[in-house]
């Protein structure tokens, strides 16, 4: 049996707008949110990043890497869900009704010209494998909950039981089988 690998997947900083629907829109991560990626992944030693290729993860991960040594690859698959017409609008501004069956149907109720959470996670279970032991993924809160989804076996409603606030990691231990086993090994 092939020897785990250790991943981490850290959730970008805080970005302009926070608290609004923010997915394929790319708004920049503050300069508090770059510094508190920075001191969360200080205890980490990775030997490579890779990012969503959005900027507010792209960003981050730079600034985490300068002093290993290491430039951020960009993958579009690590970005989030594609809310379509909801992008950068503020919850209270949708309709109600609409949020509530998203919520409790990802898959079944997307966004308005959006993403479907099975599209996520097939694209975020895609890129898992290509991840080296020791890879830190600077990456979005949703598709960090696709690769538990993909690793753990979690569905979309257990994937959302605990917080993933900016600049939060996750920490896995990954098993190379068909689909990728994983274990949470730290949340923080």
């Amino acid at each position: 049996m092939t020897a785990p690998r250790i991943v981490h997947l850290m959730r970008h900083g805080e970005p302009d707008g926070a608290g609004r629907m923010i997915g394929h829109g790319d708004p920049p991560a503050t300069p508090a949110g770059i510094a508190a990626c920075i001191a969360a992944a200080a205890s980490l030693t990775p030997v490579a990043i890779v990012a969503s290729d959005l900027a507010r993860a792209h960003a981050c991960a730079n600034a985490i890497g300068g002093p290993h040594g290491l430039a951020a690859g960009r993958d579009a698959r690590w970005r989030e869900l594609n809310f379509g017409d909801w992008d950068g609008r503020h919850p209270r501004d949708l309709d109600p009704d609409a949020l509530a069956r998203f919520w409790a149907d990802p898959d079944g109720a997307p966004p308005p010209g959006g993403e479907r959470w099975s599209a996520l996670v097939e694209r975020v279970g895609a890129a898992i494998p290509a991840l080296v032991d020791g890879t830190l993924v600077v990456t979005h809160a949703g598709a960090i909950r696709a690769a538990l989804a993909v690793s753990c076996g979690f569905d979309a409603r257990q994937t959302w039981t605990f917080a993933l606030p900016y600049a939060g990691i996750v920490t896995l231990r990954l098993w190379p089988d068909t689909p990728p086993v994983a274990q949470i090994v730290r949340l923080a």
